[in-house]
């Protein structure tokens, strides 16, 4: 009986410390024990280090250069040196065809591709970029748009009515039409602001403009927030106390915002990698020589029937890496809900 009493008061003295535990401390501690989320986490980590090992894998184990057209080059298959583009053995026997998968990760693992490039080194370079691109395009995306909701629920009037026309004017554009008219705008010819020029082949581009055309979808909803924050009793009692707005903001508003912002991080971070595929794979996304999975899809397109691990091997990076960051903002939105309930484990 004295062991029961004894565990029962452990079990309640944990759920005591829970509870005084922060807000940040309980959305830790509820992500940890998401076995799900963890794993899912454990593979976005595999892949980002990976694809940063790409100069490594390129330079000291592949021995290649994946920007380079290797058309007449040779590798070692079997312990014998092949061409890397073969001839054509199908219909008339016209041309060549490219390598397949060796499966050797020192000669041409995954083939190559119509220019005789290492297929598993473009692949590792490529999802750098892919992987750059989206973060900072999501992370831009996130940034103004939590700046421009809690600007227009808080304000209101002229602001909100400014502000959420703007708004509605980009959200009036199916996302990848607007996208890719700016992609072929901007791509095309160039941007330049005052001394600073950025070129076609910059990433800054497709990250600027897949961070403007999301910017609505976050927004408004943090907008609808802040409107209901800004009715709360702790919001009117903190202005009839005298806080000054910026107070109100910082202190009040925003702590309750963040949570909102750091949730749709993964889920735009996904989005956005989608969006960039798409725009690369129509040529008006990531320019040539750079690479991003988008573009080796685009790439093995003629080769789809011949040499299918051009375009599936990326097509396979963009899957798990969406479906790990998707279950990830699940369990990041479930771990810093409010109303989850805490579960004790024996």
């Amino acid at each position: 009986m004295s062991d029961a009493i004894a565990g029962e008061a452990t079990a309640a003295a944990g759920d005591l410390a829970a509870v005084a535990a922060s807000p940040w401390a309980l959305a830790r501690r509820r992500l940890l024990r998401n076995r799900v989320a963890q794993t899912m986490a454990g593979v976005l980590a595999l892949i980002v280090v990976v694809c940063l090992c790409a100069p490594l894998y390129a330079a000291h184990v592949a021995h290649t250069n994946p920007f380079r057209s290797n058309i007449d080059g040779t590798t070692i298959v079997g312990g014998k040196t092949v061409p890397v583009m073969k001839e054509s053995t199908s219909g008339l026997g016209l041309g060549v065809t490219p390598i397949g998968p060796t499966w050797d990760i020192h000669h041409y693992f995954l083939g190559a591709d119509g220019q005789g490039r290492d297929v598993a080194a473009r692949l590792l370079y490529g999802g750098r970029n892919s992987l750059l691109i989206g973060a900072a395009a999501a992370l831009i995306t996130c940034f103004f748009a939590t700046i421009i909701g809690i600007v227009a629920g808080f304000f209101g009037g002229l602001v909100d009515g400014v502000l959420s026309r703007a708004l509605d004017v980009i959200w009036a554009f199916p996302v990848y039409l607007l996208a890719i008219s700016l992609s072929t705008v901007l791509i095309a010819r160039g941007v330049s602001i005052g001394p600073f020029r950025l070129e076609s082949g910059s990433l800054l581009l497709p990250i600027v403009i897949i961070a403007v055309v999301y910017i609505p979808y976050v927004a408004r909803p943090i907008r609808g927030e802040v409107l209901s924050l800004r009715r709360r009793e702790f919001v009117e009692a903190a202005i009839g106390l005298g806080a000054s707005t910026w107070r109100v903001l910082w202190s009040d508003i925003l702590p309750n915002i963040v949570t909102t912002a750091i949730v749709f991080f993964p889920l735009m971070l996904a989005i956005d990698m989608l969006t960039e595929a798409a725009l690369s794979f129509l040529s008006i996304g990531v320019q040539e020589p750079n690479a991003s999975w988008g573009t080796i899809i685009l790439n093995g397109q003629d080769l789809l029937y011949t040499r299918p691990a051009v375009a599936i091997a990326p097509g396979i990076a963009i899957a798990l890496t969406v479906l790990a960051l998707n279950v990830l903002g699940d369990g990041v939105r479930d771990a810093l809900d409010p109303r989850a309930k805490l579960r004790r484990t024996d």
